[in-house]
């Protein structure tokens, strides 16, 4: 195999997450389908994000992330609010319902089915990408339902990725 297909790539199974963080009394979060489990003792789970996003400004500093799940009912204006639109100039916590943890970490609460929150162990560096790797501190379920995978965003809801996005290829397709 000497050439790479996009729709190969389209198979691998992602989710659909809101990467959060805070700083200094600024709140930021956005869309993320790289992010994954990598171990059960201790658990620990990493998050893929673009250099240029604000999130990642954050989250370099404190050092700290949410992570609340989507669920399949979610509606697209939903994710667009943090998919789109950078925080930088725009407050994405304050067009919807979400609640501060232990380590002062927002967790949306609406159209999610699921929250967990770390602390970052090690950071990668990934060409356009740094992979913050956390040690989970703290996970509930929030409420009944399926999560939305990142499948089902394009199949069912017809969405698109932000061009910072790993899988931003798939907008092509």
């Amino acid at each position: 195999m000497s050439t790479v297909d996009p729709k190969a790539l389209f198979t691998f199974s992602y989710g659909l997450y809101i990467v959060g963080t805070s700083w200094d009394g600024k709140l930021n979060g956005q869309v993320a389908d790289a992010v994954m489990q990598l171990t059960a003792e201790p658990i620990c789970v990493a998050v893929c994000l673009n250099k240029q996003n604000y999130t990642t400004e954050l989250l370099a500093k404190s050092k700290k992330f949410s992570i609340s799940v989507f669920s399949e009912d979610v509606p697209l204006p939903f994710i667009g609010n943090f998919g789109f639109r950078s925080g930088r100039e725009f407050d994405k916590f304050s067009k919807c319902g979400y609640k501060m943890t232990e380590l002062d970490l927002p967790i949306v609460t609406e159209h999610t089915v699921a929250a967990a929150e770390a602390v970052v162990i090690d950071v990668v560096d990934v060409y356009t990408h740094r992979l913050f790797i956390g040690e989970v501190k703290s996970a509930a379920v929030l409420a009944g339902g399926n999560p939305l995978t990142y499948a089902d965003y394009h199949k069912l809801k017809n969405g698109k990725s932000h061009a910072n996005a790993p899988t931003a290829i798939f907008n092509k397709i």
